[in-house]
């Protein structure tokens, strides 16, 4: 059996965290929405054991890989012998905040679970995803949510049309790093987290300039700020960095003014994508 699957990726329209856990994770209030940028993923079943392989060179296809530990989980707790060969496509920017590992991660759990008859429920896939990486129940979930806890809090979100220019800079940020700088020196959790929720679903001509990012006050680099100058200055109702960094993107109402920003800015990686 083989099954070719979309792994979409996201972005932070807020993002705080709110305390750190005895056992290293952090609490977050976040929301996050699904954009149609995706990695391809295709799964092909008769294999023994767990096989991952790339296009991109810089993706560990080893135990490491977060599809293999997405396969691996799925097999150990269903108690299945594992017979899966995983293939990616990564076409989402690696360390750019977008949840491209986390996509991926989310796609091979949930195409397993469909290419064995959905023996698992919506609710184990939430908690298996949960144990993989924060940010995996959501791409599990998709759509727009808010969500707390580690990540696997989550409460579906009404939103309006959404488009997005994403520009991915020349530099990467450490996700790992980012969360260290924060216990070397909390911030205080940031107010207005419910009224901006309650604006979503509406333009972001309203919402848009109060997006918030803690990472961005963690790392404090003039080049996030340049590009969010930028993007405004294109047209954007607001600009935010997505995830633990490094890319950032623009919120507009329609296509039309997205498209106009991306010709305008000067940056060779940048994408004009659409929120889902």
């Amino acid at each position: 059996m083989n099954l070719r699957v979309k792994a979409y990726g996201k972005v932070n329209l807020w993002l705080d965290i709110t305390g750190r856990l005895e056992n290293g994770y952090h609490n977050l209030n976040t929301v996050m929405r699904r954009i149609d940028l995706f990695d391809e993923i295709e799964l092909i079943t008769g294999d023994g054991g767990i096989k991952v392989s790339c296009d991109n060179p810089h993706i560990p296809c080893d135990e490491s890989n977060i599809a293999y530990k997405a396969a691996k989980a799925f097999y150990d707790n269903t108690g299945l012998p594992p017979e899966i060969s995983i293939d990616i496509k990564k076409n989402i920017p690696l360390e750019g905040g977008l949840g491209g590992s986390s996509a991926d991660g989310a796609a091979v759990l949930t195409a397993l679970n469909r290419l064995y008859g959905d023996i698992l429920s919506h609710e184990e896939l939430i908690r298996i995803g949960a144990g993989l990486g924060a940010d995996v129940p959501f791409c599990i979930m998709g759509g727009t949510a808010k969500c707390g806890g580690i990540g696997e809090i989550i409460t579906p979100m009404k939103s309006s049309e959404l488009y997005l220019v994403i520009v991915k800079p020349n530099f990467c940020c450490n996700t790992k790093k980012g969360y260290r700088a924060y216990d070397c020196c909390p911030l205080s959790e940031k107010s207005g987290f419910a009224e901006f929720c309650q604006k979503l679903d509406s333009s972001c001509s309203r919402w848009g300039r109060d997006m918030y990012n803690i990472f961005e006050r963690l790392y404090n680099k003039p080049e996030i700020s340049a590009i969010k100058d930028e993007l405004m200055d294109n047209g954007a109702f607001g600009a935010l960095m997505s995830g633990s960094g490094s890319s950032v993107f623009g919120v507009f109402n329609n296509y039309e003014e997205a498209e106009k920003c991306f010709q305008a800015i000067p940056y060779n990686d940048k994408y004009v994508v659409r929120a889902l």
